[in-house]
């Protein structure tokens, strides 16, 4: 174990910049799975539409896979610039929805998720990172999922937060190992009382900012995705805090749908000169 990891835990996010992030992320994380309710409702499953996957006539990313990576932007992880993904995804659904049946099965393990036939759709099975994405969204509650999708990178926080590990010598899956790693990492949060009580998000965030792997660049993600100073909260960033903020309370009373609060959010990025009036007009809504 790293021995600062105490003085860097107990110093971390003293102005809460970071955990308002969070916080929105998780917003988002909330919202998808309210539209998207697969794991409360699997046979929701059965609904899913092509264009919720991507959109051939626009040449856009549909609704379920825009929404599911919003969620992993304050972490850094990349999004997939490459349409050819999700075009086959598109082609295939009626296997894509096998595979989210499968990851939605409380009695199915993480292993046995990880290591599903993925690659039944060309380049869903390569690394496995876009899978491990869905997985981790659709099993958020369960306490035992990490926004961790490198193998190597669990490895390097292990030495970093553990005090001791014993740690099978041979894996047969890479699922497995993907498992092992994962609930290796959760026991060594738990134990330090610092971390104890930190949402997983948040740790995370926490490990990648203090402790970046080799082959990570050292840098902040806000939420719209762009490299930043560490530590460095623009106004911008505050703004759309408030209006998720907003939102969410909105759709909690059942005054917006899902859709609406979506609407709304991408009103306020993408249309600079219309955020105060957005501002004004959802909180009358909400008075």
């Amino acid at each position: 174990m790293d021995n600062s990891i105490i003085d860097k835990a107990t110093a971390y996010d003293k102005n809460r910049v970071n955990k308002k992030q969070v916080d929105n992320a998780i917003s988002c994380l909330k919202e998808f799975r309210t539209k998207f309710s697969s794991t409360e409702n699997p046979t929701s499953i059965a609904m899913l539409k092509p264009d919720d996957i991507f959109k051939e006539n626009t040449g856009e990313v549909g609704e379920f896979f825009h929404d599911l990576e919003y969620y992993f932007k304050p972490l850094g992880h990349s999004s997939i610039r490459d349409s050819s993904l999700y075009r086959n995804i598109r082609v295939q659904i009626e296997d894509f929805k096998n595979l989210l049946y499968f990851v939605v099965d409380k009695k199915k393990s993480l292993a046995e998720k990880v290591d599903a036939n993925w690659g039944k759709i060309k380049g869903l099975g390569d690394d496995k990172q876009l899978a491990k994405k869905i997985i981790f969204c659709f099993n958020y509650e369960s306490g035992k999922v990490l926004p961790i999708l490198s193998i190597s990178h669990l490895k390097y926080f292990l030495g970093k937060i553990a005090d001791r590990t014993s740690l099978p010598t041979k894996y047969y899956t890479q699922g497995e190992e993907y498992a092992c790693l994962t609930l290796e990492l959760l026991k060594a949060k738990n134990n330090l009382s610092i971390t104890q009580g930190w949402e997983v998000t948040y740790l995370t965030r926490f490990l990648y900012e203090n402790y970046p792997p080799p082959d990570r660049e050292v840098a902040a993600t806000n939420l719209f995705g762009e490299r930043k100073g560490k530590n460095v909260v623009t106004r911008d960033q505050l703004e759309l805090g408030e209006v998720v903020n907003l939102l969410g309370a909105l759709q909690r009373k059942g005054k917006i749908t899902g859709e609406q609060f979506r609407v709304n959010r991408e009103l306020w990025m993408n249309q600079p000169q219309e955020r105060n009036s957005l501002i004004k007009r959802l909180k009358s809504q909400l008075d």
